[in-house]
């Protein structure tokens, strides 16, 4: 069983007992967070499609950590112009356990 889930503006496919990373959200670790933006549900061949969302349907998760992401590198040139900008971004994220998937 898995679904399609809206959480913080982007779409994640997500399961029972498996881990996502996302944008960082407001609660703190160990804080159980409920999710009702549902757009798929695929229950085992099963599938239901909401428009835009399934009604009744909710995820719920545990926060495990917060987290920041892989270093992302930005360097801007021009040639022969002696133009160099280096920049550095680590995005906030946060470690999310799927804990049930209620339909």
């Amino acid at each position: 069983m898995y679904a399609i889930v809206e959480i913080a503006g982007q779409q994640f496919k997500v399961e029972k007992d498996r881990y996502i990373y996302t944008n960082r959200l407001k609660g703190e670790v160990g804080e159980t967070v409920t999710f009702d933006s549902v757009l798929l549900v695929d229950n085992n061949g099963t599938v239901s499609i909401g428009a835009p969302t399934l009604s009744g349907a909710s995820i719920t998760g545990e926060v495990l950590s917060h987290l920041k992401g892989d270093k992302v590198i930005v360097f801007k040139k021009k040639r022969r112009k002696g133009y160099k900008k280096k920049n550095g971004h680590r995005q906030y994220l946060t470690k999310l356990l799927i804990k049930d998937i209620n339909f």
